[in-house]
This record gives structure tokens, sequence and C-alpha cells, in this order.
């Protein structure tokens, strides 16, 4: 798992968080997680310490939620893009699979940006034939009180509903996939 404070449980507890409570699903079977998310992580973060990673973990699957911060930082959709392909790429010569997880930016962004930064992850997609799910909050309903006092990360409360909704995603993977 390589993400950001999404997924690093952000001011939460770790157990609480959604990662962690997708291992717990997990934990019967040949499949263990390392959560190697950071929070602040960029995509271009993401892409320096993947080869590390990928030496050290050996995966057979990887689960990439990169590029909120790219995101919130106005970095240019398509730099965000690349550094996401490289990572792919760099998964697919280690013979790893991929599952990429998207993020949607808030409204006061705009429109335009909005629909470009969301539209790499499609691109990601079809250009090499990946799941996506294509928004990890997708599945939180968008209330205040679902969120920490930043607005931005969510509450322990709603990690069951992140973790169903990625574990939905993952599943054919793990199916197909097994270690």
């Amino acid at each position: 798992m390589v993400g950001d404070s999404l997924s690093a449980a952000y001011g939460i507890s770790q157990n609480a968080g959604w990662v962690n409570l997708l291992s717990e699903r997990l934990k019967n079977s040949n499949y263990r997680i390392t959560n190697a998310s950071v929070s602040g992580e960029t995509s271009q973060g993401g892409e320096q310490r993947l080869a590390a990673l990928l030496t050290r973990e050996q995966p057979h699957i990887v689960i990439i939620e990169l590029g909120a911060n790219d995101g919130l930082r106005g970095i240019d959709p398509s730099e965000t893009q690349t550094h996401l392909g490289h990572m792919i790429e760099m998964c697919q010569k280690a013979h790893a699979r991929i599952l990429l997880i998207g993020i949607d930016l808030p409204a006061n962004y705009g429109n335009e940006y909005r629909q470009s930064f969301r539209g790499t992850y499609t691109a990601l997609k079809n250009k090499y034939r990946l799941p996506l799910l294509d928004n990890l909050l997708k599945a939180v309903p968008l209330r205040e009180d679902n969120f920490q006092s930043d607005h931005l990360h969510p509450i322990a409360e709603v990690q069951p509903l992140i973790e169903t909704s990625v574990y939905a995603t993952l599943k054919p993977l793990l199916a197909s996939n097994s270690p």
C-alpha cells in the first residue's frame, strides 16, 4: 500500500484506518498488507520511494493511492500522471498487479482543474488496463461530521465504508493473483 495521509490514518488511530481494516479482513488469507503510506506524500515522493519498497517487499499486488496532495498544491495533472505512470511501470516490471485509487478535489479548485485532475486516473486506467477505484472517498457521505476539523480527512467512524469500497475493487485482483 503506497498512499498519502488518507491511507496513513492521519488524525485517527492506526487501528481504525481503512488500510488496517482491510488487513484485518485479509488476515486469514495468504495476503498481508504493508502500509507504506506517508502523510503529505505526493506522486513524485511515492515514485522516489517505490523502487526500494518493491525490492524489500516483493509484492504480488500494489495499491497506489496518491495524487491528493499534488492536487491540493495545484500541481499540473500531467505531472501527476507522469509520476503515477512511472510507478505503475515499476510495479509491472516487478510483476506486481496494481490497484489504482483516485481522489476528487474540493469544489473550490474549480471545475476545469478538477476534471483534468480526475482525468489522470482514467487515462492511467485505460493506458495500463488497471482496476481503478475512481474516488477513495466516494462511499463517504459528504457531511461535515464525517470529516475531521480540516474537512479533508475522514473520521474513524467512516473508515469501514472506505475499506468496503476498496475491498470491492481489490477482490477480483485477489482472486486472480494468489501469492
